[in-house]
């Protein structure tokens, strides 16, 4: 089994670009570290295979220890055909996979284990983000549908690949709701402080 995490390269007014039009780029980028810091925590604590890709190019002296993560760079294309291509190089060497983002200030270990766990008996899993998209996606064999024809940062994300899944005839496992951190106020909930 094993984790999928997508994470863009640390670089200045290129990460979190919408939450740095109200706190500025400096800020953007310190919190997008911490998420970074956060999601490695948790996926740390998960015993299964991880795989991380990078957005442009792999950082060999970061804080991704090559012993603990394959690192890879993620394809071109948009979102939905990168995810696709990391899910199918993934899925040839592991019975079940899932893929996570780096934006999800809320998400446990509990949470991936369980969306491990529950590949067994469901083919798809998938946690809702608030704002009509998702922080997780599982699956247990390779399904391309359904990262087709979507409009990604759109919030008919989520309802349109349950209709794909829907389409396929397959059951979907779904996890708790959480929030990504897009916005100032996505932020301001969680009251981490950075210095």
């Amino acid at each position: 089994m094993a984790i999928i995490i997508f994470i863009k390269n640390i670089e200045k007014g290129k990460v979190k670009t919408r939450l740095a039009a109200t706190v500025g780029d400096d800020q953007a980028l310190k919190i997008y570290q911490a998420l970074l810091g956060h999601t490695q925590k948790v996926v740390r604590a998960v015993d299964a295979e991880r795989f991380l890709f990078y957005s442009s190019f792999i950082e060999n002296e970061d804080e991704w220890s090559s012993d603990s993560f394959h690192k890879k760079v993620q394809s071109q294309g948009d979102l939905g055909s990168r995810m696709s291509d990391a899910f199918k190089e993934v899925l040839e060497k592991n019975g079940k996979a899932i893929i996570i983002g780096s934006d999800c200030a809320s998400l446990t270990p509990e949470i991936v284990k369980t969306a491990l766990d529950k590949l067994d008996e469901y083919p798809f899993v998938i946690g809702p983000t608030f704002d009509g998209g998702y922080y997780l996606l599982g699956m247990n064999s390779f399904e391309p549908s359904i990262f087709e024809k979507i409009e990604w940062s759109k919030e008919t994300v989520f309802p349109k690949t349950l209709l794909r899944m829907a389409s396929l005839e397959k059951r979907c496992f779904f996890l708790p709701q959480l929030s990504d951190i897009d916005y100032e106020e996505d932020w301001k909930k969680y009251g981490w402080e950075i210095d």
